[in-house]
């Protein structure tokens, strides 16, 4: 399945969230679809738990 219709499922599931159910509704689809996103990302391998807790490289300033 690409992407466009992955992106067009989910923009059909908030849709129907928002219309029947209210605001709340689309809030707490959207925040599930976050939720299920991260979780598909870290099965399939392509994010590890590390990438949330490693603090960033900062860039030494060159003056």
């Amino acid at each position: 399945m690409n992407m466009a219709a992955v992106g067009l499922i989910a923009g059909m599931a908030l849709g129907f969230a928002g219309y029947f159910g209210g605001f709340g509704a689309f809030l707490l689809v959207a925040a599930l679809g976050a939720v299920g996103f991260v979780a598909g990302r870290f099965l399939d391998g392509d994010l590890e738990p590390g990438d949330f807790f490693r603090p960033r490289e900062r860039e030494q300033r060159r003056r």
